[in-house]
Protein backbone atom coordinates (compact mmCIF):
# COMPACT_ATOMS: atom_id res chain seq x y z
CA UNK A 1 0.00 0.00 0.00
CA UNK A 2 1.36 3.43 -0.98
CA UNK A 3 2.13 5.89 1.43
CA UNK A 4 -0.33 8.22 0.20
CA UNK A 5 -3.48 5.73 0.38
CA UNK A 6 -2.21 4.40 3.90
CA UNK A 7 -2.59 8.40 4.89
CA UNK A 8 -5.90 8.75 3.32
CA UNK A 9 -7.03 5.35 4.83
CA UNK A 10 -6.10 6.32 8.55
CA UNK A 11 -7.92 9.85 7.76
CA UNK A 12 -10.76 8.44 7.13
CA UNK A 13 -10.60 5.86 9.53
CA UNK A 14 -9.76 8.56 12.56
CA UNK A 15 -12.60 10.94 11.26
CA UNK A 16 -14.85 8.19 12.01
CA UNK A 17 -14.14 7.38 15.18
CA UNK A 18 -13.76 11.26 16.28
CA UNK A 19 -17.70 11.83 14.08
CA UNK A 20 -19.04 8.25 16.16
CA UNK A 21 -17.30 9.25 20.06
CA UNK A 22 -18.74 12.81 19.41
CA UNK A 23 -21.94 11.79 18.23
CA UNK A 24 -22.81 9.07 20.47
CA UNK A 25 -21.16 11.23 23.52
CA UNK A 26 -23.53 13.87 22.99
CA UNK A 27 -26.65 11.65 23.04
CA UNK A 28 -25.71 10.39 26.29
CA UNK A 29 -25.13 13.49 28.17
CA UNK A 30 -27.96 15.36 26.41
CA UNK A 31 -30.78 13.99 28.49
CA UNK A 32 -29.46 14.59 31.82
CA UNK A 33 -27.92 18.22 30.75
CA UNK A 34 -31.99 18.58 29.95
CA UNK A 35 -33.32 17.15 33.43
CA UNK A 36 -30.41 19.11 35.46
CA UNK A 37 -32.07 22.26 33.50
CA UNK A 38 -35.79 20.98 34.13
CA UNK A 39 -34.33 20.70 37.65
CA UNK A 40 -32.06 23.92 38.26
CA UNK A 41 -29.36 22.04 39.61
CA UNK A 42 -25.91 23.06 39.51
CA UNK A 43 -24.97 20.62 37.21
CA UNK A 44 -26.58 22.43 34.13
CA UNK A 45 -23.82 24.76 34.27
CA UNK A 46 -20.71 22.01 34.80
CA UNK A 47 -21.81 19.65 32.40
CA UNK A 48 -20.97 21.21 29.14
CA UNK A 49 -17.68 23.04 30.45
CA UNK A 50 -17.01 18.77 30.91
CA UNK A 51 -18.43 17.89 27.97
CA UNK A 52 -16.36 20.36 26.25
CA UNK A 53 -13.00 19.46 27.52
CA UNK A 54 -13.99 15.84 27.03
CA UNK A 55 -14.46 16.68 23.53
CA UNK A 56 -11.04 18.84 22.85
CA UNK A 57 -9.06 16.15 23.87
CA UNK A 58 -11.25 13.48 22.03
CA UNK A 59 -10.52 15.48 18.94
CA UNK A 60 -6.86 16.46 20.00
CA UNK A 61 -7.62 19.79 20.60
CA UNK A 62 -4.36 21.26 22.61
CA UNK A 63 -5.52 24.85 24.20
CA UNK A 64 -3.00 27.16 25.09
CA UNK A 65 -4.38 30.40 26.60
CA UNK A 66 -2.50 33.63 27.51
CA UNK A 67 -3.72 36.47 29.27
CA UNK A 68 -6.27 35.57 32.51
CA UNK A 69 -9.90 35.75 32.09
CA UNK A 70 -11.77 38.40 33.98
CA UNK A 71 -13.01 37.74 37.54
CA UNK A 72 -14.48 40.46 38.98
CA UNK A 73 -18.08 40.51 38.37
CA UNK A 74 -20.23 40.36 35.29
CA UNK A 75 -18.96 39.91 32.14
CA UNK A 76 -19.51 39.71 28.74
CA UNK A 77 -16.42 38.01 26.39
CA UNK A 78 -16.01 39.14 22.68
CA UNK A 79 -14.59 36.83 20.46
CA UNK A 80 -13.40 36.70 16.93
CA UNK A 81 -14.70 33.12 15.01
CA UNK A 82 -13.44 30.99 13.06
CA UNK A 83 -14.79 27.03 13.63
CA UNK A 84 -18.01 25.63 15.21
CA UNK A 85 -14.78 24.54 17.14
CA UNK A 86 -14.26 27.76 18.73
CA UNK A 87 -17.33 26.63 20.91
CA UNK A 88 -15.85 23.55 22.50
CA UNK A 89 -12.96 25.52 22.57
CA UNK A 90 -13.41 27.96 24.62
CA UNK A 91 -16.74 26.61 26.73
CA UNK A 92 -13.85 23.94 27.95
CA UNK A 93 -12.19 26.86 29.71
CA UNK A 94 -14.52 28.06 32.10
CA UNK A 95 -18.53 27.79 32.45
CA UNK A 96 -20.23 29.99 29.98
CA UNK A 97 -23.03 30.30 27.36
CA UNK A 98 -22.79 31.65 23.83
CA UNK A 99 -24.87 34.45 21.99
CA UNK A 100 -25.83 32.98 18.29
CA UNK A 101 -28.42 33.50 15.40
CA UNK A 102 -31.61 32.86 15.33
CA UNK A 103 -30.62 29.98 12.66
CA UNK A 104 -28.90 28.07 14.86
CA UNK A 105 -31.91 27.05 17.44
CA UNK A 106 -33.21 25.57 13.84
CA UNK A 107 -30.26 23.09 12.74
CA UNK A 108 -31.11 19.15 14.01
CA UNK A 109 -28.78 17.88 16.78
CA UNK A 110 -26.67 21.18 16.74
CA UNK A 111 -29.58 23.17 17.94
CA UNK A 112 -30.11 20.97 20.66
CA UNK A 113 -26.49 21.12 22.04
CA UNK A 114 -27.06 25.09 21.61
CA UNK A 115 -30.65 25.11 23.37
CA UNK A 116 -28.89 22.77 26.00
CA UNK A 117 -26.31 24.98 26.70
CA UNK A 118 -28.50 27.90 27.10
CA UNK A 119 -27.52 29.70 23.97
CA UNK A 120 -29.27 33.62 23.91
CA UNK A 121 -30.38 33.12 20.30
CA UNK A 122 -30.61 36.58 18.45
CA UNK A 123 -31.91 37.88 15.02
CA UNK A 124 -29.37 39.64 13.48
CA UNK A 125 -30.95 40.97 10.13
CA UNK A 126 -33.85 42.46 12.15
CA UNK A 127 -32.40 45.96 14.10
CA UNK A 128 -36.22 45.99 15.40
CA UNK A 129 -35.43 43.18 17.65
CA UNK A 130 -31.50 44.46 18.76
CA UNK A 131 -33.13 45.92 21.95
CA UNK A 132 -34.85 42.64 23.00
CA UNK A 133 -31.61 40.50 22.48
CA UNK A 134 -29.61 43.35 24.05
CA UNK A 135 -31.63 43.11 27.39
CA UNK A 136 -31.80 39.07 27.65
CA UNK A 137 -28.01 39.29 27.16
CA UNK A 138 -28.18 41.43 29.85
CA UNK A 139 -30.16 40.20 31.95
CA UNK A 140 -28.51 36.87 31.55
CA UNK A 141 -25.09 38.26 32.78
CA UNK A 142 -26.84 40.04 35.67
CA UNK A 143 -27.98 36.62 36.69
CA UNK A 144 -24.26 35.61 36.90
CA UNK A 145 -23.90 33.77 33.28
CA UNK A 146 -20.49 34.07 31.20
CA UNK A 147 -21.69 34.61 27.52
CA UNK A 148 -19.54 35.18 24.71
CA UNK A 149 -20.65 36.99 21.73
CA UNK A 150 -19.08 36.97 18.40
CA UNK A 151 -19.31 40.10 16.79
CA UNK A 152 -18.24 39.12 13.61
CA UNK A 153 -21.61 38.07 13.02
CA UNK A 154 -20.31 35.24 11.12
CA UNK A 155 -17.13 33.21 10.67
CA UNK A 156 -13.77 33.86 8.76
CA UNK A 157 -11.26 31.34 6.83
CA UNK A 158 -9.00 31.66 10.32
CA UNK A 159 -6.33 33.95 8.44
CA UNK A 160 -8.47 37.43 9.28
CA UNK A 161 -10.38 38.69 11.79
CA UNK A 162 -13.65 40.69 10.12
CA UNK A 163 -15.20 44.17 11.50
CA UNK A 164 -17.31 43.61 14.48
CA UNK A 165 -20.23 44.73 14.45
CA UNK A 166 -21.32 47.34 17.42
CA UNK A 167 -25.10 46.51 17.99
CA UNK A 168 -25.04 44.09 20.54
CA UNK A 169 -22.03 46.23 21.89
CA UNK A 170 -25.26 48.33 23.53
CA UNK A 171 -25.35 46.07 26.45
CA UNK A 172 -22.29 47.56 27.55
CA UNK A 173 -24.42 50.95 27.96
CA UNK A 174 -26.66 48.93 31.30
CA UNK A 175 -25.15 48.26 34.26
CA UNK A 176 -25.24 45.38 36.72
CA UNK A 177 -26.46 45.72 40.98
CA UNK A 178 -24.06 44.40 43.05
CA UNK A 179 -26.86 42.65 45.06
CA UNK A 180 -24.47 41.97 48.33
CA UNK A 181 -23.27 46.03 48.53
CA UNK A 182 -26.62 47.00 46.45
CA UNK A 183 -24.21 49.40 44.05
CA UNK A 184 -23.81 49.39 40.27
CA UNK A 185 -21.62 48.44 38.36
CA UNK A 186 -20.36 48.89 34.90
CA UNK A 187 -20.98 46.05 32.66
CA UNK A 188 -17.12 44.50 31.77
CA UNK A 189 -16.55 43.32 28.21
CA UNK A 190 -13.24 41.03 27.17
CA UNK A 191 -11.74 40.84 24.11
CA UNK A 192 -10.74 36.90 23.29
CA UNK A 193 -8.52 36.18 20.21
CA UNK A 194 -8.95 32.29 19.28
CA UNK A 195 -6.11 31.88 16.59
CA UNK A 196 -5.58 28.18 14.91
CA UNK A 197 -1.68 27.77 15.38
CA UNK A 198 -0.60 24.11 14.63
CA UNK A 199 -1.02 20.78 13.00
CA UNK A 200 0.59 17.91 14.11
CA UNK A 201 2.96 20.40 16.36
CA UNK A 202 4.06 22.12 13.14
CA UNK A 203 2.68 25.65 12.41
CA UNK A 204 -0.50 25.07 10.29
CA UNK A 205 0.30 27.76 7.58
CA UNK A 206 -2.31 29.58 6.00
CA UNK A 207 -3.21 26.63 3.67
CA UNK A 208 -4.38 24.36 5.75
CA UNK A 209 -6.26 26.80 8.53
CA UNK A 210 -9.58 27.12 6.11
CA UNK A 211 -9.64 23.33 6.65
CA UNK A 212 -10.23 23.41 10.26
CA UNK A 213 -12.19 27.38 9.29
CA UNK A 214 -15.80 27.05 8.62
CA UNK A 215 -17.48 29.80 6.69
CA UNK A 216 -19.20 30.70 3.99
CA UNK A 217 -21.61 28.06 2.74
CA UNK A 218 -19.98 24.72 3.94
CA UNK A 219 -22.11 22.30 5.23
CA UNK A 220 -21.50 21.17 8.64
CA UNK A 221 -20.94 17.35 8.49
CA UNK A 222 -18.63 17.25 5.47
CA UNK A 223 -16.64 19.75 7.51
CA UNK A 224 -16.43 18.07 10.03
CA UNK A 225 -14.98 15.09 8.36
CA UNK A 226 -12.06 16.77 6.50
CA UNK A 227 -11.11 18.73 9.77
CA UNK A 228 -11.61 15.64 12.29
CA UNK A 229 -9.28 13.53 9.28
CA UNK A 230 -6.64 15.78 9.65
CA UNK A 231 -5.14 15.35 12.96
CA UNK A 232 -4.12 16.94 16.13
CA UNK A 233 -4.55 20.72 15.87
CA UNK A 234 -2.59 23.42 18.70
CA UNK A 235 -5.07 26.63 19.25
CA UNK A 236 -3.80 29.92 21.11
CA UNK A 237 -6.83 31.42 23.22
CA UNK A 238 -5.64 34.56 24.56
CA UNK A 239 -7.81 37.08 27.51
CA UNK A 240 -7.36 40.51 26.37
CA UNK A 241 -7.51 43.91 28.60
CA UNK A 242 -11.04 43.94 30.15
CA UNK A 243 -12.79 47.66 29.31
CA UNK A 244 -15.82 48.87 30.19
CA UNK A 245 -18.18 51.26 27.64
CA UNK A 246 -17.40 54.41 30.07
CA UNK A 247 -13.50 54.01 29.69
CA UNK A 248 -14.06 53.33 25.86
CA UNK A 249 -16.74 56.41 25.05
CA UNK A 250 -19.45 54.46 23.15
CA UNK A 251 -20.31 51.05 21.96
CA UNK A 252 -18.99 51.66 18.53
CA UNK A 253 -15.58 52.61 19.68
CA UNK A 254 -16.20 49.70 22.18
CA UNK A 255 -16.53 47.12 19.48
CA UNK A 256 -13.51 48.62 17.65
CA UNK A 257 -11.48 48.14 20.25
CA UNK A 258 -12.31 45.02 20.81
CA UNK A 259 -11.74 44.29 17.17
CA UNK A 260 -8.19 45.33 17.04
CA UNK A 261 -7.25 43.34 20.41
CA UNK A 262 -8.71 40.00 18.56
CA UNK A 263 -6.72 40.87 15.33
CA UNK A 264 -3.93 41.88 17.05
CA UNK A 265 -3.83 38.86 18.94
CA UNK A 266 -4.68 36.61 15.71
CA UNK A 267 -1.67 38.23 14.48
CA UNK A 268 0.75 37.44 17.15
CA UNK A 269 -0.59 33.79 17.33
CA UNK A 270 -0.25 32.55 13.58
CA UNK A 271 3.09 34.41 13.07
CA UNK A 272 4.77 32.93 16.56
CA UNK A 273 5.36 36.24 18.18
CA UNK A 274 4.76 34.87 21.49
CA UNK A 275 7.40 35.30 24.26
CA UNK A 276 8.03 35.29 27.90
CA UNK A 277 8.29 39.73 27.63
CA UNK A 278 5.50 39.88 25.36
CA UNK A 279 1.98 41.29 26.75
CA UNK A 280 -1.30 41.49 25.25
CA UNK A 281 -2.41 44.61 24.01
CA UNK A 282 -4.72 46.96 25.65
CA UNK A 283 -6.42 50.25 25.51
CA UNK A 284 -3.67 51.83 26.71
CA UNK A 285 -0.96 50.00 24.39
CA UNK A 286 -3.15 49.05 21.07
CA UNK A 287 -2.15 51.43 18.26
CA UNK A 288 -5.91 52.14 17.58
CA UNK A 289 -7.02 52.51 13.66
CA UNK A 290 -7.67 56.23 12.83
CA UNK A 291 -11.00 55.25 12.81
CA UNK A 292 -11.05 54.82 16.65
CA UNK A 293 -9.25 57.18 17.31
CA UNK A 294 -11.74 59.59 15.65
CA UNK A 295 -14.82 57.53 17.50
CA UNK A 296 -12.99 58.49 20.71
Amino acid sequence: MEDGTRETLMGRLRAGFLLAGFILSAMVLMPVQALALKMNWPLAKRLPNFYHRFLCKLVGIRVVTRGEPYQGGACLIAANHTSWLDIPIMASLQPSSFVAKSEVAGWPFFGTLARLQQTVFVERERRTRTAESRNEIHARIAGGDRLILFPEGTSSDGNRVLNFKSALMSVAQLTIVNGEEDREDDLVVQPVSVAYVKLHGLPMGRQFRPFFAWYGDMDLFPHLWEAFSLGPIDVMVEYHKPVTIREIGNRKALAMYCEEACRSGVIRAINGRFDEESEAPDAGTIELPPRLAAAL
